[in-house]
């Protein structure tokens, strides 16, 4: 289905693509938006609007399926991709500033007395989560009258993940119950170098799979090496090293579980506060609800069994899913790097380009020389008006 706006850009009841082509052709509207497609009238028509639309979230750690139901038709779907790499910008940007203070170039003094977060504060990396969300709802409101927010607030049992048969008390005594971290690894690898086997050494607390790998600090990812082995398996994993066996007692680590039950109720309280009546489901009746329409796995299908609300059948109105990568709003670096740390090139302070900027998608019409032809994909801008189009196969077109 096509999303339709007034003259004033009000959003109406959506159409069928026959009759979106049939308006753009005799001239009564004309391409409002690409993604997602949206016509906008050219003549002021009346808002009766008097059905029910309902947006629907099944929110994930990595993805977010997204759909839009007029009672049992599904009239448009999308699947939104979250940033998972702000934790590492942020690491980087405090090496970087923690190198300046230490070495002989620009200083700039370390803040750690001003700093002050506020009440009901998370991670970026949590909240950039949490904006994607937003940002498309309020997006998708322009874009058609919503009256209802299905969203699927689950919860995760960690420990349950981890152990199928835990119960009772013990779920308040975790694995290093009476011990300490070391004396618990020691025991359990019986005091010898899991990788030479050397005992009678001193040994060194070592991460299986190393934390610029993903690595955490949880226990299963926890081991006891000797210094030279140790230092001589570097940031590799241990399969990498050699010792498949050492990988395989790693366990699923739990990050994305602990990210969706770290932010359920921000998002719950997001989009609360749109004014929609918001609907609220568990995960067992999207699985169940799934199951009944015979749907694969998958987050905007997902998206369409969420809640109470969903009917024995649906009928799809749409082919067609939005597939939405967040990007982020550009970089904190202003300088690029070579290998060696050099500056080899300094970036514009300003980000659009005579009304393009690094990302969108773009046509151009080249009529003669090497390029001479019809290229269109991403753009990369630059400030001299020479752009770089990059197409589907990942070639660029200067």
């Amino acid at each position: 289905m096509i999303f339709v706006l007034d003259t004033n850009k009000q959003s109406l009841s959506p159409c069928h693509p026959a009759v979106a082509r049939k308006l753009l052709k005799q001239g009564k509207a004309s391409i409002f938006k690409k993604y997602p497609f949206t016509i906008i009238l050219k003549k002021q028509k009346q808002n009766d609007c008097k059905q029910e639309y309902r947006l629907k979230i099944d929110y994930g750690s990595k993805h977010t399926g997204l759909a839009i139901l007029n009672k049992d038709n599904i009239l448009w779907l999308g699947q939104i991709e979250h940033r998972t790499n702000i934790k590492k910008n942020l690491d980087d940007r405090r090496g970087f500033r923690c190198r300046r203070r230490n070495k002989n170039l620009r200083y700039r003094q370390p803040r750690f007395l001003n700093r002050k977060r506020e009440e009901g504060w998370i991670p970026p990396s949590l909240e950039s989560r949490v904006q994607n969300i937003q940002t498309w709802v309020n997006r998708l409101r322009k874009l058609i009258p919503l009256t209802n927010v299905s969203y699927e607030n689950c919860k995760f049992d960690s420990q349950l993940i981890n152990n199928s048969n835990i119960s009772g008390i013990e779920y308040q005594q975790g694995t290093l119950y009476g011990y300490e971290v070391r004396e618990y690894l020691l025991e359990k690898f019986n005091r010898a170098c899991i990788y030479c086997g050397q005992i009678n050494v001193p040994l060194e607390i070592e991460h299986i799979v190393p934390k610029s790998g993903g690595g955490s600090n949880r226990i299963d990812n926890l081991g006891i090496a000797c210094h030279e082995c140790n230092q001589k398996k570097g940031n590799m994993t241990a399969e990498e090293f050699g010792f498949p066996n050492n990988q395989k007692q790693v366990k699923k680590t739990l990050k994305d579980s602990s990210v969706v039950n770290s932010t359920r109720w921000k998002v719950y309280e997001v989009l609360t506060n749109t004014g929609l009546d918001v609907e609220c489901g568990t995960g067992a009746r999207t699985k169940m609800n799934r199951i009944n329409l015979g749907l694969p796995k998958d987050h905007h299908f997902d998206a369409c069994c969420i809640g109470q609300s969903t009917l024995s059948k649906l009928y799809f109105k749409t082919n067609d899913i939005l597939y939405i990568t967040a990007k982020g709003r550009g970089s904190h670096c202003r300088t690029n790097l070579d290998k060696y740390g050099f500056p080899r090139g300094y970036l514009a302070r300003q980000k659009y380009f005579f009304g393009f900027h690094t990302g969108d998608t773009a046509k151009a019409i080249v009529p003669k020389g090497k390029y001479k032809g019809i290229w269109s994909g991403e753009v990369a801008c630059r400030k001299s008006g020479n752009f770089d189009i990059k197409n589907k196969e990942g070639k660029r077109v200067a």
